[in-house]
C-alpha cells in the first residue's frame, strides 16, 4: 500500500466511522455530543492531512529545515487549540465527546498500518 492510498483509506475510515458515532452520541447524549464527536473527528482529518502535506513537502525537496518543519508543526498545534477552545468555549461541543472524535483517527491508521505490514511480508 502507497503512503498516499493509506491516507486515502484512513481519511475514509474515520469520516465514515466518525459520522456513525456522531450519529449515535446525538441519539443517546444529545447535540453537543453528536457535534462533539464529528468537530473533533473533522479537526484530526484535518490535522492529518496538513501533516502528511507537510511530510510530503519534506521528504521530496529534501532541503526543508528544521526551522521550516517546526513552525509548521505550531501552526497546525495553535490552529487545532484554536478550534478546540472555541468548541469547549462556546458550548457546541461536549469535552468526552471532543476527544472521542480525535481518537478514532490514530485507532484507524494504527489498524491500517498493522493491516498492512501482515499483508507485505
Amino acid at each position: 500500500m502507497t503512503p498516499s492510498e493509506l491516507t486515502t483509506r484512513v481519511t475514509l475510515d474515520t469520516c465514515a466511522a466518525v459520522t456513525a458515532l456522531a450519529a449515535l452520541s446525538w441519539a443517546l447524549a444529545g447535540a453537543a455530543a453528536g457535534l462533539g464527536v464529528l468537530a473533533g473527528g473533522a479537526l484530526a482529518v484535518v490535522n492529518f492531512r496538513w501533516l502528511v502535506a507537510r511530510a510530503f513537502v519534506a521528504t521530496s525537496t529534501g532541503s526543508t529545515s528544521a526551522t521550516a518543519w517546526l513552525i509548521g508543526a505550531g501552526l497546525r498545534f495553535v490552529a487545532c487549540t484554536g478550534a478546540c477552545g472555541v468548541l469547549l468555549a462556546t458550548g457546541w461541543a461536549h469535552p468526552v465527546a471532543l476527544v472521542a472524535g480525535f481518537t478514532v483517527l490514530p485507532c484507524d491508521l494504527i489498524a491500517r498500518g498493522l493491516a498492512s505490514a501482515r499483508t507485505e511480508r
